[in-house]
């Protein structure tokens, strides 16, 4: 493990302002240094103050300069951090290092930390801390209070205390802090408890539904049990919102056709960076060549009315952005649970008349461009203008009903065989409908405009 040189990079009083500031502060600012700096930093503070900082989620450099700390100071700093964090930081070290940085812990905090590493990422196991409070069901009410005061130290935070059987150690009841100081002292800890049973989740839940339950229930804490109730570990509401704002930005760069990025833009390597995007650019390349494929079809079309061709961009990027905001709409409301699997023929029933109506309101826009401009003389589309303009019309609604359709039945596809609806980005969609786009409005070119001037 590294560590860093003796000389000091910063005065002293930039450490005393550092301790002048909030932690949150603290970590926006650490977040705009190099990692080497930043390490230098926080070595400088005190113990708590330090821990305070590598506490904070929003660390993006947490792994990096805990690796940059001198072995025995990095390992006291993370004895000190919450057990999920401090499990989120060693899990993103390289595998020497983290082995050297365990090895350094005391035993209680290396045991709290493999058992919250065996957990896959983004799962309420991996979410989780193991610093709560529980106290056994044969407990006053006062007996409570007074262990609370002991280990609230401790603890990484106190928003209920979970009621365990004294046999079985199952989890009996979740009391929110509130109605244990309201309650009788002398009265037994299950008095306080409300009637009906607390909200669990079982340690491999994914982390969006974890904070669905958040969403829906309006908890601050959620406790994760294993198939027997017993308590391994709660979920915080701070814990919860990281996960939302941490899926909600997978998706937002899914839907732009880039893989997930672990870190801040500006601190992905440039091979990194090409890696995440070159993928999905690739794919959706070679996608669009079906597009040249189908324009290639049409050449004797294209050769006979070249007036089609002005027309060709407007009505891809229409089919397109209908597609991408059927698709946003329905990745939303699936990751919602507002719709299920099986919901699919409603939003058949619901996106098959939206993309008539919003297709004939872009055809009518349409059909009056042309028209407009033939009137005006600002150009001439031919004695058959009118043609061209009902073809374009006529093209733009079926290809914005097709938009609507096809983006609206692709996440529920997606989500069917087994994958992320997010993956179903707008991208994606676009392509898919430029090529059926061309292929619908030759298709009615053909139809309308034989004779004339094909």
């Amino acid at each position: 493990m590294e560590t860093t040189t003796s000389e000091p990079l910063f005065p002293a009083m930039l450490t005393h302002d550092l301790l002048q500031h909030r932690p949150a502060d603290n970590v926006e600012f650490l977040n705009s240094l190099p990692a080497e700096e930043a390490a230098e930093l926080i070595a400088s503070l005190p113990p708590e103050r330090a821990v305070e900082i590598l506490d904070q989620p929003e660390l993006t450099a947490a792994p990096e300069i805990v690796q940059l700390l001198p072995p025995e100071r990095a390992a006291a700093l993370l004895t000190g951090v919450a057990a999920d964090r401090a499990t989120d930081i060693i899990h993103l070290l390289e595998a020497p290092a983290r082995a050297n940085l365990l090895a350094r812990l005391d035993p209680e905090t290396r045991a709290s930390i493999e058992r919250l590493l065996v957990y896959p990422p983004n799962t309420a196991g991996s979410l989780m801390t193991t610093e709560f409070v529980s106290v056994p069901s044969t407990w006053t009410v006062e007996q409570t209070l007074q262990y609370i005061r002991q280990v609230e130290r401790t603890r990484e935070t106190i928003y209920a205390i979970y009621v365990l059987d004294q046999q079985t150690k199952r989890l009996v009841q979740a009391i929110p802090l509130r109605r244990l100081i309201s309650a009788q002292g002398d009265a037994p800890i299950l008095s306080a408890a409300r009637s009906f049973a607390p909200i669990t989740t079982s340690p491999l839940t994914d982390r969006e539904e974890v904070a669905r339950l958040f969403r829906k229930y309006d908890l601050l804490a959620v406790p994760v049990v294993d198939s027997a109730g017993r308590v391994l570990g709660i979920v915080t509401v701070d814990d919860a919102i990281d996960a939302m704002l941490a899926e909600s930005t997978e998706d937002v760069q899914k839907f732009g056709g880039v893989l997930a990025l672990e870190k801040p833009y500006i601190q992905i390597g440039f091979a990194q960076m090409i890696g995440k995007r070159a993928g999905w650019l690739c794919a959706l390349f070679l996608s669009e060549m079906l597009t040249a494929s189908a324009m290639q079809h049409f050449e004797s079309e294209l050769e006979k009315a070249i007036v089609l061709t002005l027309f060709i961009p407007l009505i891809m990027s229409s089919g397109g952005n209908s597609g991408s905001q059927a698709t946003s709409l329905l990745i939303r409301s699936l990751a919602l649970h507002e719709l299920q699997l099986s919901d699919w023929w409603r939003v058949v029933l619901r996106e098959l008349p939206t993309g008539i109506a919003l297709g004939a309101i872009l055809g009518v826009i349409g059909l009056a461009r042309i028209a407009l401009w033939q009137k005006l003389g600002l150009y001439d589309y031919g004695e058959h203008w009118l043609l061209v303009g009902l073809t374009v019309a006529a093209a733009l609604v079926g290809i914005v009903t097709f938009g609507s359709l096809s983006g609206s039945m692709l996440p529920f596809v997606l989500q069917r065989v087994g994958f992320d609806p997010a993956s179903a980005s707008a991208p994606f969609v676009a392509t898919l409908v430029d090529v059926t786009g061309l292929v619908i409005y030759f298709s009615v070119a053909t139809i309308i405009l034989r004779g004339t001037l094909l």
